[in-house]
């Protein structure tokens, strides 16, 4: 069977699909499987020889390349610490990664934190802009080094192009949330993800660069883990058609998708992933 994707693929989030770990959750990441993990698995499976794997978690990114590279002896992968809210580490990292393996076929901006729940009339600036800074402008930021590194690529024909970017927004970024959540930074910053990713296919498409987005629901990875083993989202789950969260494969294969020529007619799309949860 031919592989569905090929080349060098690049993941944010490439840990377990969040930025926002701290020391004493180390142990608990390394032993579960976010989207942007799962992501650099499915792509292993699937054809990819090249992973760029970028995460604030260092430790917890190794132990996913070394977990890759014991099943999938053929992919030859590479982990940095990046922060991608910040624009001279983006750029750094992906000067370093065409360095290494000479271009980049794949982009996945899948880094992203939940933050703090808060009414807005009760939010501080710090605690949205936090949010912003990593969920917008992080995606952003790695997009446009993206597109900078991709216009100087030759194309691999009409299905492939120059290159793929799939940005990872939420169900919330083409719809609102309930008002107890109160996420209203989370919210404007994944509809903003929608809004970059639309315009920049656009601008893109005739280029070569092929630019989607995907809008995952509730999936059961660690950032909503232990909420879903408490049985607070149970509520949530009983208004979902399917009746329950997703398992990670079942997003990291949409993006598998969205990365191949099978996709390929697909451009300016946010392809929502919610079990149903916001028809």
């Amino acid at each position: 069977m031919a592989p569905m994707v090929k080349g060098t693929a690049f993941i944010t989030g490439g840990a377990s699909g969040t930025s926002s770990i701290t020391a004493v959750d180390v142990k608990k990441l390394i032993e579960s499987t976010g989207i942007g993990k799962s992501t650099a698995i499915a792509f292993a499976q699937n054809g990819i020889n090249s992973l760029a794997l970028v995460d604030l978690n260092l430790s917890v990114l190794q132990k996913t390349r070394d977990e890759i590279q014991a099943g999938y002896p053929h992919v030859e992968v590479k982990t940095f610490h990046v922060n991608v809210a910040d624009e001279a580490s983006v750029e750094e990292v992906i000067s370093k990664v065409v360095g290494f393996f000479g271009g980049i076929d794949i982009g996945i901006n899948c880094a992203g934190i939940s933050g703090t729940p808060t009414p807005t009339h009760l939010m501080s600036l710090v605690e949205w802009q936090k949010v912003i800074d990593v969920n917008q402008t992080g995606v952003w930021l790695c997009q446009r080094s993206l597109i900078r590194q991709m216009l100087k690529q030759e194309s691999q024909g009409v299905r492939e192009g120059r290159g793929v970017i799939v940005n990872v927004s939420s169900m919330f970024g083409v719809g609102g949330p309930p008002g107890p959540f109160s996420i209203s930074h989370y919210t404007a910053a994944k509809h903003a993800v929608v809004g970059v990713t639309k315009m920049d296919a656009k601008s893109y498409a005739r280029e070569g660069i092929r630019i989607n987005a995907i809008c995952p629901g509730f999936v059961d990875t660690p950032i909503i883990g232990e909420q879903i083993k408490s049985g607070s989202m149970n509520p949530q789950f009983e208004t979902t058609p399917l009746g329950r969260p997703a398992h990670v494969e079942e997003i990291s294969d949409v993006l598998l998708f969205l990365s191949s020529p099978m996709s390929s007619y697909m451009c300016g799309a946010a392809l929502v992933v919610d079990g149903g949860y916001t028809v």
